[in-house]
């Protein structure tokens, strides 16, 4: 059996709170909300805290405020449960609605958080271990080695970015607060992250992140795919999000977000390019979905084989365009009523 480290766990009631004791235990206090990725990690000594401060009974960080027309604020505390429920959302942001509501088990998703998700660590066969089987391996540079065992003659650590909502919310064109000693600030949700599986949030340890902020929908259609093994439970092993503003049948703009192919969520760029100003054809859909799959790089560090993950996103692209604009099934068998949670076929 493995068990906790022992810790100390401090209960803040407020925002102001936590960053005071933030402040106080410097780096040996972390935060917690929901723990559902913190405790495992911490039973697997890849986290050690001396110091936890929990974030459950900081009420303000608990809600969703605004409208689709005006834009959305979502407290980070609010449970994944309510955020996938949540009618408004589902309705104006259904890919957040959709990627809320797989990750993990239902049990999990009602004491995690969608600021936790935003915020999980990054994942690695070679990481996400027991000590002892890690120690057999002699370790990895994430923690406690110093080679990357996935690319041994890497000088970086290639950990993989394991977030269901943040490829959508980074499509979405969201944005987070972060609140520290030095005051707050807002930042796109593209400059949380960095392309890194050590370090991969730019959020400083002294930060409690308070808020994710929706654009006005304005007519947003969006669609979220993931790839995993199971139909529960797993971390995803590619997330496709796509986010698509239309004038009647034109695209104005266009975001495909790919998660779970690097350490942070990588956009396909010139795949939403050839989308912009275009009407949607299945010609087109399949060109985007070609371009798009040329930023996954995916490594042998999760599960199933990284060509099958790669070729994978062509086809959860093309779905997702298909999907959002009702065209019929195309020829992977991809259409308006597919579930999102598939394999692949």
């Amino acid at each position: 059996m493995m068990r906790l480290p022992p810790f100390a766990y401090l209960a803040p009631v407020s925002v102001a709170d936590a960053v005071k004791l933030l402040a106080e235990h410097g780096p040996g206090a972390m935060l917690v909300a929901g723990g559902t990725d913190l405790y495992p990690n911490m039973k697997r000594r890849q986290f050690e805290p001396a110091v936890l401060v929990g974030l459950r009974g900081v009420r303000e960080l608990a809600g969703v405020r605004g409208s689709a027309g005006a834009g959305v604020s979502i407290g980070a505390g609010t449970t994944l449960t309510a955020v996938s429920r949540h009618a408004e959302i589902a309705a104006a942001y259904p890919a957040l609605a959709t990627a809320a509501g797989v990750v993990s088990t239902p049990q999990l998703r009602n004491a995690g958080t969608l600021g936790g998700n935003l915020c999980v660590d990054s994942r690695c066969n070679y990481y996400n271990q027991s000590y002892a089987w890690r120690q057999a391996v002699g370790f990895c540079m994430k923690k406690d080695g110093d080679i990357c065992l996935v690319a041994p003659a890497s000088p970086r650590c290639w950990a993989v970015s394991s977030s269901d909502t943040a490829p959508v919310l980074w499509s979405l064109g969201a944005s987070v607060r972060l609140v520290g000693p030095a005051g707050e600030r807002v930042i796109p949700i593209p400059e949380l992250y960095q392309d890194d599986g050590m370090r991969p949030l730019t959020r400083r340890p002294d930060e409690v992140l308070t808020d994710i902020m929706l654009p006005p929908a304005d007519g947003l259609r969006s669609d979220y795919l993931k790839l995993r093994r199971r139909g529960s439970f797993d971390f995803p092993i590619l997330g496709v999000a796509v986010t698509l503003a239309m004038d009647g049948g034109t695209v104005r703009r266009a975001r495909i977000v790919l998660g779970a192919v690097a350490s942070q969520p990588r956009e396909a760029v010139e795949a939403a390019r050839l989308l912009r100003g275009e009407r949607l054809s299945a010609e087109l859909i399949d060109r985007v979905a070609e371009a798009a799959a040329r930023p996954a790089k995916p490594l042998d560090n999760t599960d199933l084989t990284h060509p099958y993950r790669k070729k994978m996103t062509r086809v959860f692209v093309r779905r997702a365009l298909r999907r959002l604009v009702g065209l019929p099934a195309g020829p992977d068998g991809a259409g308006p009523s597919r579930a999102f949670e598939v394999l692949g076929s």
